[in-house]
């Protein structure tokens, strides 16, 4: 937001400094970025009038002018300014004047003598257009002092708004927030309201229900729309950074920038029957006024009329920028002002879709005060009548009640505003600085009952108000204290591995660790087939962003496609982060800590000693989340499963004692296709904290007598799992096996189709004696025995 700094000072009062002004601003989170000091050395320096002018006898680019500048004789000045003309309007520096680091003087220029100088508005400070003499209002009083004409000095500010403050994207709404930092009142706004001389209305109709719930519109007849915009509000509009263009357009943007609500002026001629505000149909043109043809989708809001009848026109896309074919022009005599309330998620995200970017968009994205309206069409009335002329129509007002809610009272407590800064603040302060920001202010018992101004939307709960308490009062005045009272530290818990040591245990595997956004495109999870239990954002950074992750690995694999995108063959990245779901009823949404890796390329770096190189398959990701589950003592089962992201034959369920944790395997191929990646993908996403469960350790004797190792080669069908078969063995062989080990797979000659040959290997042993021959037949035997009932395995001859 930039604005100029006697605007500012013109609605509210203080004696501060530029300096103070700005350091003000900053210090109470109204950032101030740059500060361009206007028209500081312009004394001396007059409104001037040329004459005549006559070219150098001696020069072929100087004229020598004749000048008026009031006085009883005229001045004569030599210029080389390729616009100076007779009864051209500019600046003229008289003698003695100091402009631009030059003291001006009289002297002959090729033997002309010279009284002053002409001047651009780089020379003077005010621009950085030096292609030629800065050109006056042809009514601008000769003789007048510059400074005076043009409100100088001045200075324009630009301050950075965080998007809860779009109260200060106006001059007047910054005014709230420096009139109680400064301990002074914003001026009332000057004017009353302006009658209706003639009848000319335009009915309007609301059809977008909560989305538009006020538009506000009036008929102005006879403007002379080729009026000049006065000096004072051109000077106000560029020191803002808006360059002026005519009359009806400047006073539009003017009251925009003053008030902070967005407006529009159409060519009543132009329009037929009522206007109506509703939603854009699929398809659908309109002729911006940047000249571009747009084309609208459903989600969009339009202002239209009757033209057309039942189809009828679109003249304005709402809340975004106005219609090219019903604009005010030179010719316009005839006006229909309006301004609507449209809702921030109206407006979201439809100006980006479109490639558009407008002051108007940038306001009500963030949102606007649902009050102001009428108040913005009354300014703009007075101020068209009084430059333009012309007669003014009732003023038409369509609202929804309903959908237009009050600001709701808030409870302030005097022990609560202590508690939380930590400082007590007198009472007549505290109502001071809440009255200055525009607040209604009623005394209680134990504090103040309080109801905020309709502009200011970040204002809801008690904690608001202390922090504008604090903002104001000043966070310096604050003392910074320790906090007191006994401090409790918690130890490290035995239970679970620390997130430390699972990132450790990632790298070590040659992994990256990536960050990436908790919010994610609603169209992504959709693609990934992730939306169920989406929570979408209220006010999201942009349309991309809207909706909370329901999984890791969309960002994760996109972050995995951009460096595939920039040649790296060899990806290995892994995230730990929270994912969210929709608890329903209101209720805050369940965040769950999860942990997702992806890889693709290689399994191995570049090596001389193993060519051709390998690819990277399920086993080896599967062996790095064992890794990771031998750490916590984790004793993983893997079941096969298709999830719709997952390749049909290349994925499974990851479980742990029977609790399901997430799933592994191969992106499916047509997913892969959808996200543009060209080589396979395998990916991981598990629940952490049963993942990284542990029991405490606890110290056991060792057996001090030998183990007994058994080596069984079963013939089994190729459907039954190794996973299955351990568990037989485990739960059947009794306390003296210690571990089973599966050694060696093989299908081939002298096994049948359909069979696999699995050799495992049973490691028995006692803590209190060495076991003999008929010790590990007995468990031999009950392990053949249970085999072949449970999976109808047999010994391989």
């Amino acid at each position: 937001m930039k604005f100029s700094e006697n605007w500012l000072r013109s609605h509210v009062p203080t004696q501060a400094s530029r300096e103070q002004l700005a350091a003000v601003l900053t210090a109470i989170g109204l950032e101030v970025e740059e500060v361009t000091a206007l028209g500081d050395g312009v004394a001396g320096v007059v409104v001037a009038r040329i004459v005549e002018c006559a070219k150098h006898p001696e020069a072929d680019r100087l004229q020598v002018c004749q000048v008026d500048v009031g006085g009883d004789a005229l001045l004569q000045i030599v210029c080389g300014a390729p616009n100076a003309r007779p009864g051209l309007v500019a600046p003229l520096a008289t003698v003695g004047a100091h402009v631009n680091g030059i003291d001006i003087k009289a002297a002959k220029l090729r033997g002309v003598e010279s009284n002053g100088m002409l001047c651009s508005a780089k020379e003077l400070g005010l621009d950085a257009d030096a292609s030629g003499l800065l050109e006056l209002p042809a009514n601008a009083p000769v003789g007048t002092a510059l400074a005076n004409y043009l409100g100088l000095p001045d200075a324009s500010i630009e301050i950075k708004l965080t998007p809860n403050r779009a109260d200060c994207f106006s001059v007047r709404g910054i005014a709230y927030d420096v009139a109680a930092a400064l301990d002074s009142a914003v001026q009332p706004l000057a004017g009353e309201t302006v009658p209706a001389r003639i009848g000319s209305e335009r009915v309007v109709e609301l059809r977008a229900g909560e989305r538009v719930p006020r538009f506000v519109g009036r008929v102005i007849e006879g403007v002379n729309a080729t009026a000049p915009t006065p000096a004072w509000m051109a000077e106000r509009l560029r020191r803002s950074g808006v360059r002026p263009i005519s009359l009806l357009v400047d006073v539009t943007q003017y009251v925009m920038l003053e008030l902070g609500q967005p407006m529009h002026a159409f060519d009543h001629d132009l329009l037929e029957g009522a206007v109506v505000v509703r939603p854009a149909r699929a398809g659908e043109e309109l002729k911006l006024l940047d000249g571009r043809t747009v084309k609208l989708d459903d989600d969009m809001l339009v202002v239209s009329d009757g033209h057309g009848g039942a189809a009828a026109r679109a003249v304005a896309l709402g809340g975004i920028m106005g219609g090219y074919d019903t604009r005010v022009t030179d010719s316009t005599r005839n006006v229909f002002l309006e301004a609507a309330h449209w809702i921030p998620s109206a407006i979201i995200g439809r100006s980006r879709k479109l490639g558009l970017h407008t002051d108007a968009g940038h306001r009500f994205e963030r949102g606007v005060d649902p009050e102001l309206p009428r108040q913005a069409v009354e300014y703009a009335t007075r101020l068209i009548l009084e430059i333009g002329g012309g007669a003014a129509g009732p003023i038409t007002e369509a609202a929804l009640p309903e959908h237009l809610t009050a600001p709701a009272p808030i409870t302030l407590r005097r022990a609560r505003v202590q508690r939380v800064l930590g400082i007590a603040i007198e009472d007549a302060e505290i109502a001071r600085i809440l009255i200055a920001l525009g607040m209604q202010v009623s005394a209680t018992t134990e504090g103040w009952q309080v109801v905020p101004p309709s502009r200011r939307f970040d204002i809801a709960i008690e904690e608001d108000l202390i922090e504008e308490l604090a903002r104001i009062h000043g966070y310096e005045r604050i003392p910074t204290t320790l906090p007191g009272g006994a401090t409790r530290i918690a130890g490290i818990t035995e239970t679970r591995l620390d997130d430390a040591t699972v990132r450790r245990q990632w790298a070590a595997r040659e992994y990256f660790e990536t960050v990436n956004f908790a919010f994610v495109d609603a169209q992504s999870l959709q693609q990934w087939q992730l939306q169920a239990g989406g929570v979408p954002l209220a006010n999201p950074l942009s349309a991309e962003l809207g909706v909370m992750r329901t999984s890791l690995l969309p960002g994760l694999v996109a972050a995995l496609g951009r460096n595939l995108a920039r040649q790296a063959t060899r990806v290995r990245l892994f995230e730990l982060g929270n994912v969210f779901a929709d608890a329903g009823q209101g209720q805050a949404p369940r965040e769950t800590q999860r942990l997702a890796a992806a890889v693709c390329g290689d399994a191995y770096q570049e090596q001389w000693g193993q060519t051709p190189a390998r690819k990277v398959d399920f086993h080896d990701l599967k062996g790095d989340l064992q890794s990771l589950a031998a750490a916590s003592g984790a004793v993983l089962e893997f079941r096969p499963a298709s999830p719709p992201q997952g390749h049909p034959g290349r994925s499974a369920e990851v479980y742990r004692d029977g609790h399901y944790l997430g799933w592994l395997g191969q992106l499916h191929p047509r997913l892969q296709r959808a996200l543009d990646i060209d080589a396979d993908v395998f990916v991981l996403e598990l629940d952490l904290a049963p993942l990284v469960a542990r029991t405490v350790p606890r110290a056991a004797d060792l057996s001090r007598y030998p183990s007994v190792r058994r080596d069984l080669a079963f013939v089994v069908s190729d459907h039954v799992s190794w996973q299955a078969l351990r568990e037989t063995v485990e739960q059947t062989a009794g306390p003296l096996l210690r571990e089973v080990q599966l050694f060696d797979r093989y299908v081939g000659a002298g096994v049948e189709s359909g069979q696999k040959s699995l050799a495992m290997g049973l490691i028995l042993q006692d803590k209190s004696r060495t076991l003999n021959d008929s010790d590990v037949d007995s468990v031999v035997e009950v392990v053949v025995s249970a085999l072949a009932q449970a999976h109808g395995a047999r010994i391989r001859g």
